[in-house]
């Protein structure tokens, strides 16, 4: 039995990780998440079909990396970006900000998270825990709001279902409302929410 901490990832199958998320991207970019395959992928690539696999185990699992990625990535620009979505703005005016950014990734990523389910696993929409947790603090920081814990999982819930909105619809693009007009129809329905909340 190994104790201690885990052994550090090697530098070559740290560099393949980021080589095939950079590849996917532009394939994604260029030809759309319909046509990246694990197999493309790794010709893409250049690199064999078991390195890929190893790396992500299913092609679902190259889309739960990506988005985890750029999760990652938004969730810091709000905590430490410029107001009023980060620091520095009052924080009913950092809520609205927040969920109006937020909108604009999930309807950015949809196609991915998509993507991201294998009907061999449990549907996983993402972890909303650090959604929940920074509209938590910035309640707390705006005044006395009753229930607080129970108020957040609500706004939580209110501002991450959009996303099932997309995972729903036919995915025909005719059919598909202008993404600029969608942003800004929950955009402001979330505001009006905060608005009503924080009275």
């Amino acid at each position: 039995m190994h104790f201690g901490k885990p052994r550090a990832e090697r530098a070559d199958a740290v560099r393949n990780r980021e080589h095939l998320l950079r590849t996917a991207r532009q394939m994604i970019a260029e030809e759309g998440v319909d046509k990246v395959t694990m197999d493309g992928l790794a010709e893409r690539a250049c690199l064999g079909k078991g390195t890929v696999f190893r790396r992500f185990g299913t092609r679902a699992g190259i889309f739960r990396a990506l988005l985890d990625a750029d999760e990652r990535a938004f969730q810091e620009h709000a905590m430490s970006g410029p107001p009023p979505l980060g620091p520095g703005a009052d924080p009913v005016e950092r809520l609205i900000a927040y969920g109006r950014a937020r909108v604009d990734f999930l309807t950015e990523h949809h196609a991915i998270v998509r993507a991201c389910f294998d009907r061999s696993r449990p549907m996983i929409m993402g972890d909303p825990s650090m959604t929940q947790l920074h509209i938590r603090v910035l309640l707390r920081e705006a005044g006395s709001v009753p229930n607080l814990d129970g108020v957040a999982v609500q706004l939580t819930a209110a501002l991450e279902a959009p996303l099932l909105l997309y995972l729903s619809r036919p995915q025909r693009e005719a059919e598909s409302p202008d993404r600029d007009e969608t942003i800004a129809f929950l955009g402001d329905a979330w505001q009006t929410l905060i608005e009503r909340v924080m009275r």
